[in-house]
């Protein structure tokens, strides 16, 4: 009888070795943390009560800060929408300030946003 080790058994072992242990290693951390952002984005065009979408997007985001995370972009702008709907501007332009902030490339949009709401509650 031969031996049974041989030079490709090795290879094979070492190869099944490399992918378990890479499976093993911790995932790199996400950029942003999305907790049930697009699951209330869906729900905002269904037409589902907006003020159980802002409650459940304020409880994500207390998530989100709790973990030091990111919300996505585009999460405190709909959070914004969902508050001028509800007729709360000050917490809407509040929103899209954060949106802003956290994402300059939004504030044409957001200045925009801010402008029509706050000229409309003026006339």
């Amino acid at each position: 009888m031969g031996n049974t080790f041989t030079p490709r058994f090795g290879l094979a072992i070492t190869l099944i070795a490399g992918t378990v242990l890479a499976g093993c290693a911790q995932q790199p951390k996400t950029l942003y943390q999305w907790e049930g952002y697009q699951g209330q984005v869906h729900e905002y065009f269904k037409g589902e009560s907006k003020e159980q979408q802002a409650l459940a997007l304020e409880a994500d985001l207390e998530k989100i800060r709790a973990k030091n995370g990111t919300p996505p972009p585009g999460y405190h702008a709909q959070l914004g929408l969902l508050y001028s709907s509800l007729g709360k501007n000050g917490q809407m332009v509040q929103q899209f300030e954060q949106e802003k902030a956290l994402f300059p490339e939004s504030g044409a949009y957001m200045d925009f946003l801010i402008k029509n709401a706050t000229h409309g509650a003026n006339q």
